[in-house]
């Protein structure tokens, strides 16, 4: 999942950018309205972190403009401003939820992920395909009744693939949703990554959920029948 932090106050900027990553979110941080708009028209995100009091362009300014553009990433609003109005002008402006500084980190965590699950189309609570169960909640994967323990950005590539669980999914679109815009190493880190999940999850418990469509990109669900074209590496 990909999330963008638009927020001018840095060191606030930066301890929710590091508890969102260690969470295995990919995220994108700006401190100025103008850049934040721009990523949001430029990048498809599944969750917006914004402060209200920005320079360049308020927070109300990117939202409003943002919804004109028909950018409806869902967008959890930062602010110091507490009082009924202030709430109301923003939910208003295009607000999906509201979180009033200084808040709990935990709070927020629990806010994104309430966003990404109702971002969209209507996602589950629980992600199932076959024996595997994926709960974003409380960041736990298992195999029927044994635990499946992964790192958090092999968490965040495993839930974006089983929120589109029987789809072929792009190498790209894979890069643009679980890495982030400060991402600089290998090519194919991808195919790495997704060779980490088959070793944890198909090949350790007997199973052919994670599929390779040659050319094109990976396909998580159970095998059906032989797909012209279809490899795994």
């Amino acid at each position: 999942m990909r999330v963008l932090v638009v927020e001018d106050h840095p060191k606030l900027r930066s301890l929710v950018t590091r508890a969102l990553r260690s969470e295995g979110y990919a995220v994108d941080e700006r401190g100025d309205g103008v850049e934040g708009l721009h990523m949001l028209t430029e990048v498809e995100y599944d969750a917006v972190v914004l402060d209200l009091m920005l320079p360049g362009m308020d927070g109300l300014q990117v939202l409003k403009e943002a919804r004109v553009r028909d950018v409806w990433a869902p967008v959890l609003v930062l602010t110091a401003r507490d009082s009924v109005p202030d709430r109301v002008q923003g939910l208003d402006a295009g607000a999906d939820d509201y979180l009033v500084k200084p808040f709990a980190m935990a709070e927020l965590l629990g806010r994104v992920r309430a966003l990404v699950r109702r971002g969209g189309a209507v996602r589950p609570h629980r992600l199932e395909v076959g024996p595997l169960v994926l709960d974003p909640a409380t960041r736990s994967t298992t195999v029927g009744d044994e635990r499946v323990d992964l790192s958090p950005r092999e968490f965040a590539l495993l839930e974006y693939l089983m929120r589109r669980a029987g789809k072929v999914v792009s190498r790209t679109e894979l890069l643009d949703h679980v890495w982030d815009d400060a991402y600089d190493g290998v090519s194919n880190v991808v195919d790495v990554y997704v060779k980490y999940l088959r070793d944890k999850i198909d090949r350790r418990h007997g199973l052919d959920l994670l599929h390779t469509v040659r050319g094109v990109g990976y396909r998580l669900g159970p095998e059906t029948e032989p797909r012209p074209g279809r490899s795994r590496p």
